[in-house]
């Protein structure tokens, strides 16, 4: 059985603006169900949700069971104020306040916390993101400060030092993870860092014409050679697809194919490794 271990429900894979004012004033369980149905024709029985403000996500783990799907969610991603992040998430402006807000998802019985902690990748320019990631001391204390309440910690991150300062923290898992180097990747399969490379928000976009054709083909090599390489040194990769994102909508079943024109036949092995230790360490009872 499948598993997608970053999807969005408060999104839809076509317009994020017109998604979230869908879920606005409650959640609409309509187009829940509908998505979870979606998925279980696909033969999925888990999914981990990527968070949002509006209770999408809590609402969605409340119907999930009825369709035979486990279902995780950090609550409200977190995100430092004037970063990435604020459309879908809750912001904190200092440690102190991030601290509360730990809290606050703790007593809201949140699964997990998720912090947002670089920018997009660019998908005009290969190589280049939206904005670079935290400092890593400050990477540090977040991943600390999750763990200390009994969290595991799931990571928007993309860049190699950004990468390196998570993992090197002891983060629980990678999410993206766009243009790591070797350093950051041996840094996360020593680590044990579950890589959730989220191939389809890039392979979604060949052909669409919406971002320049050869920056998105640029990128996607690059991801593709990480994911080789990481699964060469025995790390933990993950099938994620985000949905929710654009061009990805729910239940569009691409991640396992992805995977597998990479890694061949290995891939439902390396895989099926990757999502017994998202469950055993986001598991939070």
């Amino acid at each position: 059985m499948k598993a997608d271990c970053h999807i969005h429900f408060v999104l839809d894979g076509i317009n994020w603006k017109a998604a979230i004012d869908r879920h606005k004033i409650a959640p609409a369980l309509p187009f829940l169900h509908q998505a979870l149905a979606k998925y279980r024709e696909q033969g999925y029985t888990y999914l981990r949700d990527g968070g949002d403000r509006w209770g999408v996500g809590a609402a969605a783990r409340e119907l999930a069971p009825e369709y035979g799907i486990s279902y995780a969610t950090p609550l409200a991603p977190l995100c430092k104020k004037g970063h990435y992040g604020s459309f879908i998430g809750e912001t904190y402006e200092n440690l102190r306040e991030y601290a509360a807000l730990v809290e606050k998802n703790r007593r809201s019985g949140g699964d997990f916390i998720k912090i947002m902690i670089s920018g997009l990748m660019d998908f005009n320019r290969a190589g280049v993101l939206t904005e670079e990631g935290l400092p890593p001391g400050e990477i540090a204390q977040l991943i600390h400060i999750a763990h200390e309440e009994g969290f595991a910690v799931m990571a928007h991150c993309n860049g190699s030092a950004a990468i390196a300062a998570a993992a090197a923290a002891g983060v629980d898992s990678i999410e993206h993870g766009a243009y790591a180097n070797d350093d950051a990747l041996q840094t996360m399969a020593a680590q044990k860092t579950v890589w959730v490379p989220t191939l389809s928000t890039v392979a979604n976009l060949r052909g669409t014409g919406r971002f320049d054709e050869d920056a998105v083909a640029a990128i996607f090599e690059n991801a593709s050679q990480n994911v080789k390489k990481f699964a060469a040194m025995g790390g933990l990769l993950a099938p994620g697809s985000d949905a929710g994102a654009w061009a990805v909508p729910h239940g569009c079943d691409t991640e396992y194919s992805l995977f597998h024109s990479i890694l061949g036949d290995d891939a439902l092995k390396i895989l099926s490794a990757g999502v017994s230790a998202v469950k055993e360490k986001f598991h939070h009872p």
